[in-house]
């Protein structure tokens, strides 16, 4: 999917034998991150961990090409753009120093194969990835050393956000005095070994290990042998009932380790934590749940404190492993990380940070520079919230298995009076949730306006669920619900942008419910169409107001669909909000299947201003909805559809969202 792709082009690029080449004034920020924890730290003549940043971003989907750029003597940022499928299996990349290997959202897969860092490989950012399916039938295999990642005299390296499983030996193996490595939020799974740390003689090795998700692991949860400072805290391990596989032990301290434990969670474990008599082992703020055996600390090495190498943030046990569970392994886009420092929790019994949503939003400092996450606990949070234009880089996020577990709601309608007497809410602003900053994100909630139209039918029905008015908006496996006007996609002022792509997602209504003014893409994502509050069916699904030379709603790719009538409902009309006639509504619809439910004739006039005037087509269309070209349902031509593309509406924004499969988008 090109799109998936985007981010990759910000920088400068290389693709291909002749590809061109540019270089804008700033890297993309998984370009130019850098790590925490012990790869953080100055030592053996590197400043840090931060991977290929000074070099080159190339982007590969194959396995020969990831072999050039991943052992070359100079530094890359490698973008693996696709699955690659390894070959021989279990052959291991020899990765050179000086790289960042990082996965496109959540596309980049290596399939029956992964990593080998050798003696002195140094500053190398492993992220993003998913590293898979090199097992080879047997379980506890003594003849395939197939590793997802092994190091061996490794340092600095940053092993962050990965999904690593089902591999034939182990999932990560830090050997033979590797050190300042950090390994964090990833998920360790479906293996007999997940992280085994030693193989040496020598008490040299500092090590971090935070924030990682291990689960459906026998032994090696991980194992740290002989290392000097080892710091493991907010991991997860779980031992889930009813499967084949059963924890030997969890955190093992062996031979001279001096490990320090910090607030994580144990689930089901057996063993949880053991330690030999040799080891040093202090714990701190674990929880431990139905766990069994031996839970060990003590020791006689001598005390220390990480704060001494480098700074970190605890999060409270208790809330690690629903944060785990949403934040940990491949991301669709670099700025929904969950990271500790920047991470603000809500949850409704108190157990959060915050018990509101809103509340959270007023901690974030104006003006703020850098992504911050506000974490929701699942629940049904009835508050409205904004998130003002002075707070740009949030991101809502619902901690829940499911869109459906974490829902914000509220029930005002544009005529609702308000409270103090200063007239109604209008339409704008009777929205549950208001986003007015830039570089906003959604993601695996429910925002619903559950205003009742039956019970006041004496009042305007418009009821918003989410109103946006800013720039490079980001929905991502959300549902947004309502009746009439649910989703307004607008803009600051007519004269600012405002780009919104919507991906994975669900939007529910019945009248003008996507309507707006911004530059807006509903991509692989379900509009459900729904009954009026009387039970008839009638109805539009969009309702744009774009301005002269910009271009408006774009649904590409998605799937249009209610349990109504037959023939019922508009595809479009054109909103010239005000009377403004120098507007010019545009909505393109390609790629998407139709039901029967909407009109032979999808397009209609509104306010005394013809559609014909204005711009409505359709693409490539399918379904008992769709139809083709006539004067009262314009196609676009090849051509034409060429330069409506959803990058065409995007421009220079690449919010890197993966691609959806259809049989994703039939249920939520």
């Amino acid at each position: 999917m090109a799109l998936t792709l985007a981010a990759a082009l910000t920088y400068a690029t290389v693709s291909g034998a002749g590809a061109q080449q540019r270089t804008p004034a700033a890297a993309p920020a998984w370009a130019t991150a850098t790590a925490d924890g012990f790869a953080s730290v100055h030592a053996l003549g590197q400043n840090g961990t931060f991977g290929g940043r000074d070099g080159q971003t190339v982007t590969v989907r194959t396995q020969a090409d990831l072999e050039k750029y991943a052992t070359a003597s100079e530094p890359y940022v490698i973008v693996v753009a696709g699955p690659i499928t390894m070959s021989p299996v279990g052959t291991e990349i020899k990765v050179q120093s000086d790289k960042t290997i990082v996965g496109a959202g959540t596309s980049g897969h290596l399939v029956g194969g992964g990593f080998f860092l050798g003696q002195g490989v140094h500053n190398v950012i492993i992220r993003n990835l998913t590293i898979r399916d090199a097992y080879q039938g047997v379980w506890n295999d003594k003849e395939h050393d197939y590793d997802g990642i092994q190091m061996d005299g490794a340092h600095h390296v940053w092993i962050d956000h990965n999904d690593i499983r089902h591999m034939a030996d182990g999932l990560i193996d830090s050997r033979k005095d590797t050190t300042y490595l950090t390994v964090s939020w990833n998920r360790l799974s479906q293996e007999n070994k997940a992280f085994g740390i030693g193989w040496t003689d020598n008490t040299t090795a500092d090590i971090t290990i935070h924030h990682n998700w291990i689960r459906e692991t026998e032994q090696r949860n991980p194992s740290t042998d002989n290392v000097a400072h080892a710091h493991l805290y907010n991991n997860y391990l779980q031992d889930e009932p009813g499967t084949t596989i059963t924890s030997s032990y969890g955190n093992y301290a062996r031979g001279k380790t001096n490990m320090l434990l910090e607030n994580s969670y144990f689930q089901g474990m057996n063993n949880p934590v053991i330690r030999d008599s040799t080891a040093t082992l202090v714990q701190r703020g674990n929880v431990f749940s139905g766990t069994t055996g031996r839970n060990e600390s003590g020791g006689t090495g001598a005390a220390w404190d990480p704060r001494t190498y480098y700074p970190y943030t605890l999060d409270k046990a208790a809330d690690v492993p629903a944060l785990l569970k949403a934040g940990t392994g491949p991301r669709t886009s670099w700025g929904t990380l969950l990271t500790a420092s920047k991470t603000l929790t809500v949850a409704k019994d108190g157990t959060g940070q915050y018990t509101s949503v809103q509340a959270a939003v007023n901690a974030i400092p104006a003006n703020n520079t850098s992504r911050v996450v506000i974490a929701v606990a699942p629940g049904t949070y009835r508050e409205t919230v904004k998130v003002p234009s002075t707070k740009p880089h949030v991101t809502i996020q619902g901690t829940g298995g499911s869109r459906k577990d974490t829902v914000i709601v509220y029930n005002n309608a544009s005529g609702t009076p308000k409270p103090d007497g200063s007239g109604t809410y209008g339409t704008a602003g009777s929205a549950t949730v208001a986003v007015e900053a830039d570089d906003f994100q959604a993601r695996n909630l429910t925002l619903r306006n559950d205003f009742d139209e039956a019970a006041h039918q004496d009042i305007a029905q418009q009821a918003v669920a989410l109103r946006t008015a800013s720039d490079r908006v980001l929905l991502d496996s959300v549902i947004v619900e309502g009746d009439q006007d649910t989703l307004l996609l607008d803009t600051a002022s007519k004269d600012e942008p405002g780009r919104v792509y919507m991906t994975n997602s669900y939007v529910v209504g019945n009248v003008d419910f996507v309507f707006g003014r911004a530059t807006a893409v509903i991509d692989h994502s379900v509009l459900t169409l729904k009954k009026r509050w009387n039970g008839t069916s009638a109805g539009y699904v969009t309702a744009p107001s774009t301005a002269t030379d910009r271009k408006g709603i774009l649904i590409a790719n998605s799937t249009v669909t209610g349990d109504v009538s037959p023939g019922s409902f508009y595809l479009g009309r054109p909103w010239h909000a005000g009377g403004d006639a120098t507007l010019d509504p545009q909505t393109t619809v390609r790629n998407t299947s139709l039901s029967a439910a909407i009109k032979p004739t999808p397009w209609t006039d509104m306010s005394g201003f013809s559609w014909k005037n204005d711009r409505f087509a359709e693409y490539r269309n399918s379904g008992p909805g769709a139809s083709g070209a006539s004067t009262d349902r314009p196609q676009l031509t090849d051509a034409q559809a060429a330069q409506q593309e959803v990058a065409d509406w995007l421009g220079d924004w690449s919010p890197t969202a993966p691609q959806v499969l259809a049989s994703d988008r039939t249920t939520r």
